[in-house]
C-alpha cells in the first residue's frame, strides 16, 4: 500500500464522493480512482460501493478505514516532527569538547542558544580532542569542538583561532616592559599547564626552538590553577586568550608581547560524522553560533 493510495482511500470514505476527494487532494477524478483501484486489487477487497447517496463502505472498507487514519495520523506527526526539528525548536543536541572549550567558550554560547531553544535538550561532555574525536565516531555526541585532528570519516569545520598569549602579574617588571625577547623567559620561572593538552606541546616545543631554558618549570594540571600562580607572581605563562578574558579586563593578569617570535595560534573546530549529513535543527543552529563571534 502506497501513502497517495490510503490517502484517496479516506478521504473518499470522509466525503462519500469521488470528485470532491480529489478536489480535497489537488488531483484530477481519473488519477484518484486509479489510486482506489489499485489499493482493492493489492488488497482483493472490494472497500466502497456506490449507491444515490455517493460512495459507501463495504465491510472490507470499514475494517481498513482505522487503520488507514492511523497510519495517515502517524505520518502527519512524522511530518511535524521533522519540521519542528528544522526549525530548532525541539530535539537534542549533545556535543563534546576539549576542556579550555567547555570551561571558556561553551557556557556563553550556550546561554545565548538557551534563549531561543528552552525545549531542546542538551548534553556536554567534556575530554581532550582525541577523546572528543571518538565521541563523534562512536555517535556519542552530535559535534564535537576541539583542535583539529584528520580522520577519514570526520568532518572539520573551521571555527575560531586561539592564540597562546605571554603573561605576567602586574607587578612583573615585564608588565611595565610590555614586550620582551623570548631569550629572555630563561631568566624566569615558566608554569606550564596539563602535560597531555596540545597547549602544553605548543609552549614546550617554542621553548625548545628557540633554544630557551627556563630557570624552573612549574607543571599543573589546569589553567585555572595557571592563572593563580602568575597572578601571585610565581612565574609567567602561555595561556590560551580564551581563558583569559575576565584576567585581561580586571588586569589582575597582563599581557606582553614577544619581540621577534611568531603568534602561537591553535584553530579550534567542530568536528562531524561525515555521514552525518547536511546539520539541521539544534545541531545547525548551535554551530551557527559557535561560527559567530560570541565564541571568540
Amino acid at each position: 500500500m502506497e501513502l497517495g493510495q490510503l490517502e484517496a482511500f479516506a478521504e473518499i470514505a470522509r466525503l462519500g464522493n469521488v470528485s470532491r476527494a480529489a478536489e480535497a487532494l489537488s488531483v484530477t477524478q481519473p488519477a484518484i480512482t486509479a489510486r482506489l483501484r489499485t489499493l482493492e486489487a493489492e488488497l482483493d477487497t472490494e472497500l466502497f460501493v456506490r449507491g444515490p447517496r455517493g460512495m459507501s463502505l463495504t465491510d472490507g472498507g470499514r475494517a481498513l478505514l482505522p487503520y488507514a487514519q492511523r497510519a495517515l495520523a502517524q505520518l502527519a506527526d512524522a511530518r511535524k516532527a521533522l519540521t519542528d526539528l528544522r526549525s530548532g525548536r525541539v530535539g537534542e543536541l549533545f556535543i563534546g569538547a576539549a576542556p579550555a572549550v567547555s570551561t571558556y567558550v561553551l557556557p556563553s554560547v550556550l546561554k545565548a542558544f538557551r534563549e531561543k531553544h528552552a525545549d531542546v535538550r542538551i548534553g556536554v561532555s567534556t575530554g581532550h580532542t582525541e577523546e572528543v574525536l571518538e565521541m563523534v565516531l562512536r555517535r556519542q555526541v552530535q559535534l564535537g569542538v576541539g583542535r583539529p585532528i584528520r580522520h577519514p570519516d570526520a568532518e572539520l569545520i573551521p571555527l575560531f583561532d586561539d592564540e597562546l598569549l605571554l603573561v605576567v602579574s602586574r607587578h612583573h617588571p615585564f608588565a611595565r616592559r610590555g614586550r620582551v625577547r623570548l631569550e629572555e623567559l630563561g631568566t624566569d620561572h615558566l608554569i606550564l599547564f596539563d602535560r597531555s593538552s596540545s597547549y602544553y606541546e605548543l609552549t614546550s616545543s617554542l621553548m625548545r626552538q628557540a633554544g630557551v631554558v627556563p630557570e624552573s618549570v612549574i607543571e599543573l594540571d589546569n589553567v585555572e590553577a595557571a592563572k593563580k600562580m602568575v597572578a601571585e607572581g610565581l612565574g609567567v605563562a602561555l595561556l590560551p586568550r580564551m581563558a583569559l578574558a575576565a584576567e585581561l579586563r580586571a588586569r589582575v593578569l597582563r599581557p606582553v608581547g614577544l619581540i621577534g617570535a611568531p603568534p602561537v595560534r591553535r584553530p579550534i573546530v567542530a568536528i562531524r560524522r561525515r555521514d552525518a549529513g547536511t546539520a539541521i535543527g539544534p545541531v545547525a543552529d548551535f554551530l551557527a553560533l559557535l561560527q559567530g563571534p560570541r565564541a571568540r
